[in-house]
């Protein structure tokens, strides 16, 4: 479930966005101490890591996916990754996302994405034979997924007792199946709203942004439903190897507590405090060179403040009693922020980041998704896997991380319902 993000307010900060603060009264991680900061690295030096070998825990799993969009349909994706055979059943105008962002005829980059690796089957579930078919399906599945409102899915007949004895059952949806807000209509921006993801997200403007346009609580509830899929398969096959039954597993994952999840430490420091805390880790934020480009400094100690001020050619601002302590400069930050902006404009981006670096700060460019292809790193380390996709051309998807190479087109509309039927005898 999820939108275009077509109606993302624009504009991000100004000014930088804070990075998460070490929590008061922890340590935080030490930092190894060397005579010499470490050279940079030639990229043409690289070497690639082996490419390992593709996990496929799964082969012979056979999972129904009878979901839309992008969570539902991720989380069945990376079961397929992991060699499960995928069914994805799409009513026949097909996968709504089959018709958003970059798109030729019923392929879209969006649908190629979240729907690799399965075979594709239309049924019409108004009509009585869309139904049996349905049923059919279900009834051969180890795994059943459905992303329907609550209720729907069990009008149509998919439902845990249409499955094998131990299926695992995943409902998928924006508030739950249970509870005041079951039946609400929910997207990724609504979950983020919801949540208060887009709370935390806010402008220089002030007004709150979500996280557009990746869909951040569609992508974290696929890979939820991912860990809880595995997680019941893990625990059928402790059962199996004790000589026990496996048990079925309904599971229950939805868009809203996802996304909370994702937030865990913003969502428990607010409820233990009462209110927001102070902004954190100021000055950590993104800052503007004269090249148009952005850098990113992240800070989790003091002295590296220091640093930051000697480079930019401010050493005297440490000294200042409104910037001396996260929390002061957390008081004073309109006054602080304007000074290291003006201070990074002099330069272009690039060459701040070698400066930062230099001393040992954490600190990056800003990369747009074309700088990140076009890194020596990521082309060394095989983070980019091409897919040829047929009717789109080619897509440079990031690699699954972990599971290995896995490079499958999506399947066309309907391109196997005919030999799906007949293997069901229909």
């Amino acid at each position: 479930m999820a939108d275009d993000g077509r109606n993302a307010p624009d504009g991000a900060a100004a000014g930088p966005a804070e990075e998460p603060p070490v929590a008061p009264g922890a340590v935080a991680p030490p930092v190894l101490e060397t005579a010499e900061p470490p050279a940079a690295a030639d990229p043409s030096a690289i070497v690639a890591p082996p490419v390992p070998e593709p996990l496929k825990p799964y082969r012979g799993l056979f999972v129904l996916d009878a979901s839309q969009g992008i969570a539902g349909p991720y989380c069945a994706t990376l079961l397929a990754a992991c060699g499960a055979t995928v069914v994805k059943v799409e009513p026949p105008a097909g996968d709504w996302s089959r018709g958003l962002s970059t798109r030729e005829g019923t392929q879209s980059a969006m649908h190629v994405a979240f729907n690799r690796g399965k075979r594709s089957v239309v049924l019409d579930l108004q009509t009585e034979e869309g139904r049996v078919a349905l049923t059919k399906l279900a009834f051969q599945a180890d795994v059943m997924l459905e992303a329907f409102r609550p209720g729907v899915a069990a009008r149509l007949g998919l439902v845990p007792e249409a499955g094998k004895p131990d299926v695992v059952f995943l409902s998928i949806s924006g508030f739950g199946q249970r509870g005041p807000y079951a039946e609400r209509p929910c997207t990724d921006s609504v979950a983020q709203a919801f949540s208060g993801l887009v709370a935390l997200n806010e402008g220089a403007d002030g007004v709150p942004h979500r996280t557009g346009p990746v869909m951040v609580a569609d992508v974290v509830t696929g890979i939820s439903a991912f860990a809880a899929v595995q997680a019941a398969l893990a625990e059928q096959a402790a059962a199996r190897a004790a000589g026990a039954p496996p048990l079925p597993r309904v599971l229950d994952v939805s868009l809203m507590q996802s996304a909370a999840a994702l937030m865990g430490f913003n969502i428990a420091e607010q409820g233990l405090l009462g209110a927001a805390p102070s902004l954190p880790n100021v000055p950590s934020g993104a800052y503007q060179g004269s090249c148009g480009g952005w850098v990113m400094v992240a800070m989790l100690r003091e002295p590296e403040f220091e640093r930051m001020c000697a480079v930019l050619g401010l050493p005297g601002l440490p000294a200042d009693p409104r910037f001396a302590s996260f929390a002061e400069r957390a008081r004073h930050r309109d006054a602080l922020l304007p000074l290291l902006r003006e201070a990074v404009r002099k330069r272009p981006a690039a060459e701040w980041v070698g400066l930062f670096q230099a001393e040992r700060m954490l600190c990056d460019r800003v990369n747009t998704p074309l700088d990140w292809l076009a890194e020596p790193h990521v082309r060394a380390v095989k983070a980019v896997t091409p897919l040829e996709q047929p009717g789109l051309g080619t897509l440079p998807l990031p690699a699954l991380p972990g599971l290995g190479p896995w490079s499958v087109p999506a399947p066309a509309l309907g391109a196997h319902t005919a030999e799906v039927l007949a293997e069901l005898g229909l």
